[in-house]
């Protein structure tokens, strides 16, 4: 791989005289002074003066035509971190922007961490937060990277693999999300012949060997393009594209292919002038050599999310060789290749910033938004490392707006890339027009139409199938606040129930006395010992009791037990700190009985459950529910229906529970002989009454010869005659 370097100061201020003034070029040179005095004595592991690293990051950053304020960055980026030398000195000796910049690029050294993944969790985290202040950090740390990256051989193979798995996992994107494709590709062979030197060895050697063979094969091809070109009369300039080790492994790994297959494909770039050029020489190509089905995209039209635009088409070629063929403009070969760089190495005069900037600077924006609803820095790598991937599918909003999200999204993603609010309220979809599942995964160029209702809220079950980081980290961020607010609500009816019973209540509890039990308990606020009563991790009638010794109350008529103080009422509406149990399927009519539940908060059996026969009466763990004249929701229940073998009954049996009003949500069928089969079903209904009026309706049709209701006294009772216990 080349390395770039350079030996003194002198020379690379020679090279910034070609597109910065003299003043600007003293400043960095003044920087590179400073530097040189703030590490003297410090040696890199290779033995060079220390200096010699920030020189080479200032050089790479020259050659990208980055501005005086970014090389002066570069030339200090450790002063911080190295030296004894503080930002506000930095800030007197180069100004507020300069200090800025120093800042965001500095490492977290400094800061303890439990782990090396949460170290380098919350270094990014940093990272995104100064990126938010001024892109150009994410540039200087780029190119220190890229330095660091090309002198990984001078450190043990143990950091060698580590810094480079680092940058395979983040800094490799970040720069083909930044569109800096040049600076992508060094990185992912830097860090690929650090983390597998024999598999890049390998295959290094394996391309060397089949390049001959090829020679012939890419001089033919290239030569016929260049003719129909000329023929046509179309200007342009016609490259053969080299595969990259890295590429090639990742395509032999991800793809199952051999090294040969992905060989046999030719890859040719023909860049012209203007865009309209670029379709012609599309159709010239197209006449020159059959196309590939399904094979042609337009990033012209609809570039991608780093701004990177081009027509690629793949074509078969002269004895059936694949050829996959770039069509661009020189702009266009720029900006590919330089990305966020390309605003400042072909800034115009007006200095407005591009269109690359203006996507990182969208993509920052998303950053810091996912920052705000992560739970914690480790969350928020998992998130942005998501959001880093990059194939990518293009769909529509109804009126034509284009949204950009990564391939195997859902709708529910699409309705967060629109807005947190859409997301949050989202209850269906139509995808090019007609009713589809949530979760079905988009394709590029469908049309999808997002449903909203008030007062809906994001469904936990999401979480299986979104695909973006923004609407996993706000579907989150959604439900931790739920089911606080859920926990806090039910822990504070619990906590009065339980107070009933010393004739008190919370309201007339003093502020002292609830402070004395938070000093025991070690919690923060009354909020936090309620939410741990409703999530079941403490349980009211102990905490009650405390209360009343604080206040020195005494228990009605000798401390009733919280069971015989009047039932806690359900009413269906509690949210996700309120269960019911899969075991018995408790539906409102029937007699119930709560369990506490560590972590999970109130789980509702009815009231013969075998599986809570042992605690039933234990105050401690069970407390007397009873369903609310008004309770609300649709609940689970188990069916078991024996019918004749018919044509169709399958069918006749949905439609009629589907009359009577009540959800299927799962169906199974065991065959017991070849007349009668057995139908497990699993339904949702209001009610016992709803309940009886569907098993009413099924029993009606003629081929059914029994419905029955599941419940856990029927499974034990299969389970004790399964194992021989009558």
């Amino acid at each position: 791989m080349q390395v770039i370097a350079l030996d003194t100061i002198d020379s690379l201020a020679d090279d910034l005289s070609d597109y910065l003034g003299k003043d600007q070029v003293n400043s960095v040179k003044r920087a590179f002074y400073y530097a040189e005095q703030a590490h003297e004595g410090q040696f890199r592991r290779s033995g060079d003066a220390y200096v010699t690293h920030p020189l080479a990051v200032a050089s790479i950053l020259s050659k990208m035509h980055m501005d005086h304020q970014s090389l002066m960055a570069a030339m200090l980026h450790d002063v911080i971190e190295d030296t004894g030398i503080t930002k506000t000195a930095i800030k007197s000796q180069f100004g507020n922007t300069v200090a800025d910049l120093v800042d965001g690029v500095s490492k977290l050294n400094k800061i303890t961490f439990s782990s090396r993944a949460e170290a380098q969790a919350e270094n990014f985290q940093k990272m995104a937060m100064a990126m938010a202040k001024d892109l150009r950090v994410i540039l200087v740390k780029i190119a220190d990277r890229l330095h660091n990256m090309r002198t990984l051989d001078v450190l043990t193979p143990d950091k060698r693999r580590r810094i480079a798995r680092e940058t395979l996992d983040i800094y490799a994107p970040i720069a083909n999300r930044l569109g800096m494709n040049n600076v992508r590709v060094e990185f992912e062979e830097l860090g690929f012949a650090a983390l597998h030197p024999m598999r890049s060895r390998r295959i290094a050697t394996a391309i060397k060997r089949v390049r001959g063979n090829r020679r012939e094969i890419v001089s033919k091809i290239q030569t016929a393009l260049e003719t129909c070109l000329e023929r046509e009369d179309l200007p342009g300039r016609t490259i053969g594209r080299e595969k990259h080790l890295f590429s090639i492994y990742e395509k032999m790994r991800s793809k199952r292919k051999s090294f040969s297959e992905i060989m046999d494909v030719y890859a040719f770039r023909i860049i012209v002038d203007r865009v309209d050029t670029c379709y012609r020489v599309l159709g010239a190509v197209h006449s020159l050599y059959k196309p590939v089905p399904g094979r042609f995209k337009d990033y012209i039209a609809i570039p991608k999310t780093n701004g990177y635009q081009s027509l690629h088409t793949t074509l078969f070629g002269m004895h059936g060789v694949p050829i996959e063929i770039q069509i661009r403009t020189e702009e266009m070969e720029a900006m590919a290749n330089n990305g966020i760089a390309s605003h400042w190495l072909y800034k115009s005069s007006d200095d407005l910033p591009s269109n690359a900037h203006i996507r990182a600077r969208e993509w920052v924006n998303g950053l810091l938004e996912l920052q705000k609803h992560a739970g914690n820095s480790l969350e928020f790598i998992e998130n942005v490392k998501i959001d880093l991937f990059p194939d990518e599918i293009y769909v529509f909003t109804p009126k034509g707006t284009i949204f950009e999200l990564p391939a195997g999204s859902t709708a529910v993603d699409f309705a967060y890339a629109i807005h947190t609010d859409v997301g949050n309220s989202c209850v269906a979809c139509r995808i090019s027009r007609r009713l589809a599942p949530l979760s079905e995964p988009l394709q590029s160029g469908q049309t999808v139409e997002i449903i909203t209702a008030p007062g809906t809220q994001p469904n936990p079950a999401w979480l299986s199938f979104v695909v973006t980081g923004k609407a996993r980290s706000n579907i989150r961020h959604y439900l931790k606040n739920q089911k606080h607010s859920e926990s806090v609500a039910l822990g504070r009816r619990l906590l009065n129930k339980a107070l009933a019973s010393f004739g008190s209540d919370l309201d007339s509890v003093t502020a002292e006395n609830i402070n004395a039990v938070l000093s025991q308990t070690k919690l923060k606020s009354l909020d936090h010992l309620l939410e741990e009563i409703g999530l079941g991790n403490r349980m009211s009638y102990m905490v009650a009791q405390r209360l009343a010794a604080h206040s020195k109350v005494t228990a009605l008529d000798g401390g009733l037990a919280p069971d015989e103080q009047g039932s806690l009422a359900i009413r269906g509406s509690e949210g996700m700190v309120m269960n019911y149990a899969k075991c018995c399927h408790p539906i409102p009519g029937d007699p119930i009985v709560g369990h506490i539940s560590s972590g999970r908060g109130m789980v509702i059996h009815t009231d013969d459950c075998n599986n809570i026969a042992e605690i039933h009466d234990n105050p401690e763990k069970c407390i007397a529910v009873s369903w609310d004249p008004d309770v609300e929701g649709e609940f689970s229940v188990e069916l078991r229906v024996e019918l004749e073998n018919l044509r169709g009954i399958i069918a006749t049996l949905a439609t009629t529970i589907t009359g009577a009003e009540a959800n299927i949500e799962k169906i199974s069928t065991v065959e017991r002989d070849a007349r009668v089969s057995i139908v497990n079903l699993s339904l949702n209904v209001r009610n016992r009454v709803h309940l009886a009026r569907v098993m009413k309706r099924v029993r009606l049709i003629k081929p059914v010869t029994r419905v029955t209701r599941v419940k856990s006294r029927r499974v034990r009772k299969m389970i004790r005659s399964t194992i021989g216990i009558h």
